[in-house]
Order: C-alpha cells, then sequence, then structure tokens
C-alpha cells in the first residue's frame, strides 16, 4: 500500500488523498439514532397529513382498514464543525518530507474527516484561524458542500497570527446549538485565545475532539546544531540551537504538552498528538477511536 505521506509529498490532489484513507476506514464520526424513514423497523404509527405514501404498510390497512405509518429508526445527524489553525507556525516543514508541512497534513486529515461527514448525510462546515480572523464555510449538506469545504482547504496557506479574544468571542456566536467539532493545531501558541475558545465550547455542550500535529524533529530535537531558529510568527526573533540548550528545549517542550494534555482532559476533550511524518490514514484512525472511547 501506498505511504500517504509519500503521496502528500508528490500531490496536491486531496481526493485521491481522501479515497486512500477512506478505502480503510471503518470509523464513522459520531454514533446516534432518531424516529424517521429508515431502514430498521422501529414501530408503526396512525398515518398523518404530509406523510410518504410509500411509508404505509398496505398490508396493514387490508386488515385494519385505516392507514398506519411504518416508523423506522435512523442514524441522526449533527452539526460538524472542521477548525483548522492555519497561522504561520503550521508552515513548519518534516525533515523527512520536505514537501509535507503541518498545514498540508493538517488540511489532508480535515478534508478525510468532511469527506467521512459527507458520506454519512451530516451537514458540515469550516473554521480556518489565521491571519487574526476566521475565515468560515457555513454548516451545509452534501456532495456540493465537500467540494466548497475542499476548495476552501486547498487555498489555505499558514499565514500570521490566529486570532485574539475579542475577535474570536465575536465570530464564534454563530455556534449555539450543540456540535461536534473537529480542531487541528500544533498547539504551540497556549495559552491563547484560539485553546480559551475550544475550551469554552466544551463547557457550552459542544462535543470538541483535538489533534496536535507537531514535526518529528520537534518532538526529539533532533535539529541541527548551531542553526538559527526564526519563529514565523514573530520574524524579528531569532534563537540559535546549541548543545548547550538542547536539554532545556526538551524540558520547555513537554512541560508545554503536558499542561495542555492536562488542561484537555478535565475539559474531557478527547486529545491525540501526531507527527506529521506518521500515516494520515493510521492518524484519523486513532483519532476517531480515541474520541469513540470517551
Amino acid at each position: 500500500m501506498i505511504d500517504t505521506n509519500y503521496l502528500l509529498a508528490h500531490s496536491q490532489d486531496l481526493d485521491l488523498i481522501i479515497r486512500h484513507v477512506l478505502a480503510g476506514l471503518g470509523h464513522g464520526l459520531h454514533a446516534g439514532r432518531e424516529r424517521g424513514a429508515g431502514v430498521e423497523f422501529s414501530e408503526y404509527r396512525a398515518y398523518a397529513p404530509g406523510d410518504e405514501w410509500r411509508r404505509v404498510d398496505w398490508k396493514l390497512l387490508a386488515r385494519n382498514d385505516r392507514y398506519y405509518v411504518r416508523e423506522a429508526e435512523r442514524d441522526s445527524h449533527v452539526a460538524i464543525w472542521l477548525w483548522l489553525d492555519a497561522s504561520a507556525s503550521m508552515g513548519e516543514t518534516s525533515h523527512v518530507y520536505p514537501d509535507v508541512s503541518k498545514l498540508v497534513y493538517a488540511r489532508a486529515v480535515l478534508a478525510c474527516i468532511a469527506a467521512v461527514a459527507q458520506r454519512q448525510g451530516d451537514a458540515f462546515g469550516l473554521i480556518v484561524a489565521n491571519q487574526g480572523r476566521l475565515q468560515i464555510t457555513p454548516i451545509l449538506r452534501g456532495p456540493r458542500q465537500l467540494h466548497r469545504v475542499m476548495a476552501h482547504l486547498n487555498r489555505t496557506k499558514a499565514e500570521a497570527h490566529l486570532p485574539d479574544a475579542v475577535s474570536m468571542q465575536a465570530q464564534l456566536q454563530f455556534v449555539r446549538a450543540p456540535s461536534l467539532l473537529f480542531a487541528v493545531s500544533d498547539f504551540l501558541d497556549w495559552p491563547s485565545a484560539s485553546g480559551e475558545s475550544l475550551l469554552r465550547l466544551r463547557k457550552m455542550r459542544h462535543d470538541v475532539r483535538a489533534l496536535s500535529l507537531h514535526t518529528q524533529a520537534e518532538r526529539t530535537a533532533d535539529f541541527p546544531l548551531q542553526s538559527t531558529y526564526c519563529d514565523p510568527e514573530q520574524p524579528t526573533q531569532t534563537a540559535a540551537f546549541t548543545a548547550e540548550n538542547k536539554h532545556h528545549y526538551q524540558q520547555a517542550y513537554e512541560s508545554h504538552y503536558q499542561q495542555i494534555r492536562s488542561e484537555m482532559k478535565r475539559a474531557d476533550i478527547p486529545y491525540l498528538a501526531a507527527n506529521i511524518e506518521q500515516d494520515i490514514a493510521k492518524v484519523v484512525r486513532s483519532w476517531l477511536r480515541l474520541a469513540g472511547r470517551r
């Protein structure tokens, strides 16, 4: 089987990535039941104006001289939001796959989630956080919505910084009814207005799920010694990576993400950390399994 990172490194075709990932994906985004015109029989009820004639049980009509409708259960539909951190730090690339950045990887993951949502018949939308604001593709259903979300993902670049608290609160007013939110970020900016928004949405009974992306070099401090690092969100600040500060970097890195893991756990937010060198199909499956075990 072709490795998805190889596909990412050699193709910008999200449709190809989706087909490759979904071929082995056996997990849905959610499970739920509601009454309707489904395929699993539940009970009969009296016919009411507006009911579809195809749901009338004609044999029961012949026996009782009354119209009855077959009620069934079907999978319930929920509103699904895809949250993408597209700030400048998401432009960090892999040393193993130089053409694959955190953003490229994140776009592919969310494209797969969108495709699963469309396959389940759910309404879904996209929230892109960068350039100090949120760019929103409103929630809708269907294949055309998948094309809209894919187009938005494809044109998204890693730019500038995340929105501040005022902008975040003003633009998230529309997220009121409980929904399912998949958030992908490197969470380097924490605590932040973005992080606080995710925690607040969870308190508002939204089902929030977080995926934290890293490069292998970031997690192992495997950077060339004496190299100079420039913060992409604060380009005037640079730092040299030396043998002396490598240990300090590793301690600070672990402390930072341990704080995030702890806060996510307290908020009951399923949280998964992954390297962008990992196979996307396995990461998507692991993320959905993790949420399902909550």
